[in-house]
Order: structure tokens, then sequence, then C-alpha cells
């Protein structure tokens, strides 16, 4: 890999829960008209800060203090507004050393302190999505729908795509559950994954070091009636990209090369693939930062590409929008709310304000669309806490240097 770079003061951004209690935005809608808009080619069209209407010393403080280390381990920032880069940063870590230091040293795809695997795909620049993953299998299924292959859309229900696999069912919420409770987290499968990625006990760690993921996920039983509970899950991302495969008679790797990702400009992709040979879907796509913003950016409009639609308008604004307002409703305070496998960090009266993909160690491709923004960190903060977090630094510096 090479080292830092700096670009002006390009950056992109995401963030987290803070947005839920943060006010509303008081600057004005500022999309461009649909003849101004920027369609990124090959490559970013590149400008300033100044240009965007963004105050440049805000940015320039905290490209240093990531510089500084205060934001953990920080690979890259990237910020576009109006479709031109105005912050771009990359950041050289030495992770061969800070990998030795780990206990487990096998060379294997789900060991996260391997530095054949994590954060990069094998001395690549293509970095690890996680759990952004689920947000891109998302958009596939979303195509797929708007291709007609789904006739009842997401009512429809989900054990139908897995009649050639032996299920117990004799739970009728297993047979009531939705392709829509798998899209928005509300399976009611007994599954435990709101705990540490370090917990043996946690569901997630437990699917990726077993030898068939889906029948793992199929074999759950029911907790809960579906459509009723959040409850985070990344089994059910993995039976959403198989049931892209059942649709579509294609993997979803080949599947999202073919219909999203070479539409958009995006050529170089890496898909973990799990022991019975099925996509990892939940956590195992890697995208070059730069890439990962092409997505930001299809969805900041809403899903189309140079005048090409690539995903319906509605399957974007369902997908994006908070079906459920808050993740933890019981517990006291405004929370997030969740879409089809899209974090709603800030929305009021049902409308996103701000929305973003999430993933572990700090995967972020942050939209704000009343400010035309797009953010993106790609960090692998696996270990312990920094001192300062990227997703305050979205809501405490990034949206007030661009509402200046």
């Amino acid at each position: 890999m090479s080292g830092p770079r700096f670009l002006n003061c390009i950056v992109l951004v995401v963030g987290l829960g803070f947005f839920a209690s943060s006010p509303a935005p008081s600057t004005p809608l500022v999309m461009q008209a649909a003849s101004d808009v920027v369609s990124p080619g090959t490559t970013w069209e590149v400008t300033t800060c100044e240009s965007e209407g963004i105050d440049a010393e805000s940015i320039k403080t905290l490209v240093a203090d990531i510089e500084a280390g205060k934001y953990g381990l920080v690979d890259h920032f990237l910020l576009i507004r109006h479709g031109k880069v105005v912050a771009d940063h990359h950041f050289e870590q030495d992770y061969d050393s800070i990998f030795a230091k780990a206990d487990d040293q096998t060379n294997q795809q789900y060991n996260y302190d391997h530095p054949a695997w994590h954060p990069f795909y094998r001395d690549t620049n293509l970095h690890t999505l996680q759990s952004v993953t689920k947000s891109i299998t998302s958009a596939a299924l979303g195509i797929a729908l708007d291709e007609g292959l789904i006739p009842d859309g997401v009512k429809t229900k989900a054990m139908s795509f897995f009649e050639d696999h032996e299920i117990d069912l004799d739970d009728p919420r297993k047979i009531a559950m939705t392709l829509e409770d798998l899209l928005t987290m509300r399976s009611g499968l007994d599954w435990n994954e709101m705990i540490s990625y370090d917990d043996a006990t946690n569901s997630c760690i437990q699917m990726e070091a077993s030898d068939e993921w889906i029948r793992f996920v199929l074999d759950h039983p029911m907790r809960e009636d579906p459509g009723t509970k959040f409850d985070y899950n990344s089994g059910v991302s993995v039976l959403l990209g198989k049931i892209v495969r059942e649709t579509t008679g294609k993997r979803i790797d080949e599947y999202a090369r073919a219909k999203l990702f070479e539409p958009i400009g995006i050529n170089n992709s890496y898909w973990k693939v799990t022991p019975d040979g099925e996509i990892d879907t939940e956590g195992g796509l890697y995208l070059e930062p730069h890439d990962l913003a092409r997505i930001a950016y299809l969805f900041l409009r809403q899903g189309e590409w140079d005048g090409t639609q690539i995903i319906s308008r509605e399957w974007v604004e369902k997908s994006t929008s908070p079906i459920i307002p808050d993740i933890v409703p019981d517990d006291g305070r405004p929370n997030q709310g969740y879409g089809y496998q899209w974090w709603v960090p800030k929305h009021e009266e049902g409308k996103s304000i701000v929305y973003r993909g999430s993933g572990y160690g700090g995967q972020f491709p942050i939209i704000v669309p009343h400010l035309d923004l797009v953010i993106v960190f790609n960090a692998w903060n696996i270990h312990g806490r920094a001192e300062k977090n990227t997703q305050t630094a979205v809501h405490d510096i990034i949206i007030p240097a661009v509402s200046k």
C-alpha cells in the first residue's frame, strides 16, 4: 500500500446513535438540480472545501487529530459534496507489527487479527466492509425485486425460498416469517449477537466457525413472533444472500457485479466464500474507499447513475427510511432507526435526515441528503477504545463545517 496521501481537504463521514437526539438541521436543502448533478466517471472529480461551501479549517483540524492517532486506527477518510471529492486522506498503519502481538496467528479469513485478511485484502487497497456488506446485499436484493423476480415482494414468506432444505416448521412463527422481517432484523429467531464479538457464545462468531452457514441459521428456533422486535442478526443477512441466488439463478457476487457494481464503475472487489460455497453476505465484502463512496452516492441520488435507474427510487427510499423508528424502544431514550439493512441515526416524522451503513471496526458510508453530502470512514478499531470517535466527529465537526 502507498503512504499517506492528501488531496486538498477531501473527506467522507459516518455517524451513529448520537444523531438520534441531535437537533433538526436548520440548513436548507441544497441538493443540486437534475441538470447540475455530477456523475463520476472512472475517477471522482476533485475540488476544494471552500468551493463547495465547507469550512476547510474544521476539516484540517479533524485530519490532524486522525493523523495524531486520536481516532485510533483510521485507514481512510473521504468527503464528497455535490458529487465532487473535497477531502481524501489515506492513513498508513503498520498492521503487520500490530497483529504480531495477537495470540492467534492463524492465516484464515475469519481471524480478524491477521493482516492477510484484515483490514485490507492481501496487500491490496480493498478494505473490509464488514456489516456494510449487509446494506449492499439489500441493494442487490432490491434490484431482483425491481426485475420482478419475487412477485409478492417483501411480503413473501421467507421459508418458501428454502424448500429444498430440511427445516423444522413445527413452529408456525417460522412459517409466518417474511422477507421484510429478515430485512428489518425482526425475524423472531433465537439469536445472540448483541454481545461482544470476542465472546464465544456470540451467534455470529459461531456461524462463522461452522461449515454450513445456511443450515446453522435455519436450525435456530424461534424466540418471538416475527415482525415484532428488532434483534440484530447477521444470520438473516446470510439468508438474504441465498435468496438472491435462489431468485436470480446467480450467486450474489456475480449478480451484484453485473447489476450493481459495473454499472456504477466498480471494477474491483472481493467477497469471502463460506465453507459450503455460499457468499458471505453478512460481512464478507471488500471494496476500495472510493468505490464504497460510489454505493453511497448512488443512494444519495435515489438509485440513479448517469441517467440510468440502477435501483428503483422506491427501494432506495424504503431501504433508508426508519421502518423501525427506535431499535430499543423501551430504554427510555431515543435511539437510531433501521430500514432494510440500513441504519437511520437521524430522522423526523418518518423522513431520514441522515442514514448510513455500519461495519465492525469502523466502516461507515454516511449519506446526508439535505447537505448533498457523502462521508466515508474505513478503520480497524477492534480492540480497545480510541480517545475520539469518528461518528461523533460527523455530528460535531463535519456537518457543522458544511452548515457554516
